[in-house]
């Protein structure tokens, strides 16, 4: 199967994916840290969705003459519930700016849900109400995954089954963010067991990575 990891630079989703047999990519505009620039694609993916020769990080040519499943993970730093605060700094004062950010990131997030491909999912946490994100398919959470952490993500699914838990954990569980890395005056918030730096924070739990590739990768593996 052709499997599009988009906006990943962690390659945690992809390397699951290639454990199993599938011919899967990672594409983010920065470089990979996952270890395998030969299946990386450092570029735009609305660029790529629908383009069949691509270059991989390492500097070779690829092929691929159609994607089969797609699961993306847009920027979330405008649309996230986390970031109201911010949206409306003082009450009813609407950040203008950050509105306008807001709607960029909406617009993206669109343009993947609605790519050309057979099976998409497209993850995202709570997004502010003001966004009128489209409805979701389902809400996951590390700890039905085999991680002790509070963390709800949203999933708009096209073409595949929700996602079953794993492993739900049930004692010990505590919150992964706490309301954001900063609050309305910039100031740093509380985070439990992870670091502020955003790139951290939208990693893909290992576990959740796992149930990806061998739920909806088995009926091509």
């Amino acid at each position: 199967m052709k499997v599009l990891i988009a906006c990943e630079e962690s390659q945690t989703v992809c390397k699951e994916f290639r454990k199993l047999g599938h011919e899967a990519f990672s594409c983010d505009i920065l470089p990979c840290s996952g270890g395998h620039p030969e299946w990386h694609i450092k570029e735009d993916v609305l660029k790529i969705i629908n383009r069949g020769y691509f270059f991989t990080q390492d500097g070779i040519a690829r092929f691929v003459k159609k994607w089969d499943l797609m699961i993306a993970h847009p920027p979330c730093t405008y649309l996230s519930n986390a970031g109201a605060a911010r949206l409306y700094p003082k009450k009813g004062v609407l950040n203008k700016e950050r509105y306008a950010k807001g709607l960029e990131a909406k617009e993206f997030f669109m343009k993947l849900l609605n790519a050309d491909i057979p099976m998409i999912a497209v993850e995202n946490p709570i997004s502010s109400k003001i966004f009128e994100m489209p409805e979701f398919t389902q809400q996951i959470q590390p700890y039905e995954f085999g991680h002790p952490y509070s963390k709800k993500t949203r999933l708009w699914l096209k073409g595949l089954s929700k996602l079953k838990p794993t492993h739900i954990i049930k004692e010990g569980i505590v919150s992964w963010v706490n309301g954001g890395s900063k609050d309305q005056f910039g100031n740093r918030r509380k985070c439990i067991g992870k670091t502020h730096s955003s790139i951290n924070r939208s990693k893909t739990f290992p576990g959740i990575a796992k149930a990806m590739a061998k739920q909806w990768g088995k009926r091509f593996a």
